[in-house]
């Protein structure tokens, strides 16, 4: 499975709208400006997100985007479903054999509950400074 940069940066949106939720709309240009990304781009993938009713848009000179939900309310499964597709690890995996299917498709349920059980709530609120500690392997 590969998250394109339709996903994260769909995920970049809907955390910096959950990090202002609350203080009215935020326009896509000045999420572009702060993260240093394109805001066409950025406008291309709003509008499957408000289709989907996870942003809201407001209109006028002030206007700009709102999440439609609290940010508990929508998971990063949402999000990426939205932009991504459904969550897939392998095509083909009919014809794999049953011990790879297996594998594969608890791999898939893996990262499925990893990305339905994180919130938007989640995401604001991690700090850069608890980065987990780097895997050691010894041989």
């Amino acid at each position: 499975m590969k998250i394109s940069t339709k996903g994260r940066y769909g995920l970049t949106i809907m955390i910096e709208l959950a990090r202002k939720f609350g203080d009215g709309p935020i326009s896509l240009k000045q999420i572009a400006r702060d993260k240093k990304l394109s805001e066409h781009y950025l406008e291309q993938l709003a509008s499957p997100l408000r289709n989907a009713g996870l942003v809201k848009s407001v209109r006028g000179a002030y206007g700009g985007y709102i999440l439609a939900k609290e940010p508990d309310e929508i998971t990063a499964g949402d999000i990426i479903r939205v932009l991504e597709g459904p969550i897939t690890l392998v095509e083909g995996i009919e014809e794999e054999e049953p011990a790879k299917q297996a594998l594969w498709l608890r791999v898939r349920d893996a990262v499925k509950d990893v990305l339905d059980t994180t919130t938007l709530s989640d995401l604001k609120n991690h700090e850069n400074d608890q980065q987990q500690e780097p895997y050691m392997f010894y041989i």
